[in-house]
């Protein structure tokens, strides 16, 4: 039963989040200026993440038998883990493309700016898709399935430990991955004429979120005694993910409305994540 809750959610936030994206763009939303915007987006999908750490995957490891110290030991090494592996993805950008174009080279580096997410979590989120190189798709699509099947394992562990702390961390990953993959389907449809087969492609990648939970689920049920380890891992990436990578995206000079928007949307992530919670709960 839990396997097929696992398999169920990770294919609802690695496709859902896919065909999310593509809905909102084919609505026209996700724009710049009108209506619900990227910044919107990352707003919400950094309220949910960091609620999602803070208010659930973290308590429900404290409530183990695991000592606080050994877990905010491992909260602490997960964050720098992440950090190191975003870094070394930047530093072998930077030697395999230092003869690139620069403007192809600044788009290409956007979409590969940390995508393993056990990966690293670092994520581009659309903001500068202009000129990505013809041959970028794939490596584009391989650091996409990499991240998606970190993110199953993170599902799969959250699962592992409750089935309504399963559900809430599958709906936090969705929400980040919809600006992340609108990001994603931008690039390819530059690289291709054909929209359906650019849509297919990432959603192949959002596939691999399954395997990564199938995996994840086998390989936690094997190690049970970590998995308070697990979901402070799973903490830190979500926690790295909002603060180095979310979140700095939005520190812009705005003006008080749109500041007071961008607010809102992150209040209303953690809502989301609350809300779900509840759900799940009274279910």
């Amino acid at each position: 039963m839990t396997l097929i809750a696992i398999l169920i959610a990770t294919l609802a936030a690695g496709i859902g989040s896919v065909w999310a994206a593509a809905l909102l763009m084919r609505l026209g939303l996700g724009g710049r200026h009108d209506g619900v915007g990227p910044q919107h987006l990352l707003s919400l999908a950094a309220g949910a993440l960091l609620a999602t750490a803070f208010m659930h995957l973290l308590p429900e490891a404290f409530e183990s038998q695991a000592g606080a110290h050994d877990l905010f030991a491992t909260l602490l090494v997960g964050v720098v883990f992440f950090f190191l592996l975003d870094k070394a993805e930047l530093w072998h950008h930077g030697h395999e493309h230092s003869h690139a174009e620069p403007a192809a080279h600044d788009a290409h580096h956007d979409h590969h700016h940390g995508h393993h997410h056990g990966h690293n979590h670092g994520h581009n989120h659309g903001h500068a898709h202009h000129h990505g190189p013809r041959a970028g798709g794939w490596a584009l699509l391989t650091g996409d399935s990499v991240h998606c099947f970190g993110d199953g394992i993170l599902i799969a562990s959250a699962f592992m430990a409750d089935m309504r702390l399963g559900v809430i961390a599958a709906v936090s990953v969705m929400a980040h991955e919809v600006p992340h993959h609108m990001g994603d389907l931008v690039v390819l449809r530059q690289t291709s004429a054909n929209r359906r087969m650019a849509l297919l492609k990432v959603s192949l990648a959002g596939a691999v979120t399954a395997l990564g939970g199938a995996v994840g689920y086998f390989l936690v049920g094997q190690l049970q005694d970590f998995l308070p380890y697990f979901l402070a891992v799973a903490s830190s990436s979500f926690v790295y993910v909002a603060l180095a990578d979310l979140i700095p995206q939005l520190q812009k000079r705005l003006t008080a409305r749109e500041t007071i928007a961008q607010i809102a949307w992150l209040i209303a992530g953690m809502a989301v994540v609350m809300m779900v919670s509840g759900l799940a709960h009274n279910h």
